[in-house]
């Protein structure tokens, strides 16, 4: 009878492992079936230049509470908050940004001060003339 209870024992284990196996292939068979989500977040037709552009991505860190002197960059195009909230002054106009915003920098005078009570971070992606 103690053969009985092992085999019965060792029947079950393999079940269970068995209904784990199986589960955890549909969890990850799931997972690669997730479709991908494409949302555009900001689009503005511009007038190049000319034929040869100089495409720059530029991370700015801007600490707690700094403000920048009124400046331009090279070229316009759009900007990405990735964290921390900013106050943009351009052109006369002002707007605030947060993480996860996008706004469209004209190239214009301009100036930027962090908002937040720690530092904040920006992607710049630039669009100027080659030299």
């Amino acid at each position: 009878m103690f053969k009985i209870t092992t085999t019965q024992s060792a029947g079950l284990v393999l079940i269970t492992l068995a209904t784990l196996l199986y589960i955890n292939i549909k969890t990850v068979a799931a997972q690669e079936k997730s479709t991908l989500n494409r949302t555009v977040l900001l689009e503005n037709k511009l007038e190049l230049p000319g034929n040869n552009v100089n495409a720059k991505v530029i991370r700015v860190t801007f600490p707690p509470a700094f403000k920048t002197p009124w400046h331009t960059h090279e070229g316009p195009g759009p900007r990405y908050v990735v964290k921390g909230k900013l106050k943009v002054v351009e052109g006369g106009k002002s707007g605030t940004y947060s993480a996860g915003d996008v706004f469209w920098e004209s190239g214009n005078l301009m100036s930027v001060e962090n908002l937040s009570e720690n530092a904040a971070e920006l992607i710049i992606f630039e669009l100027a003339p080659a030299k």
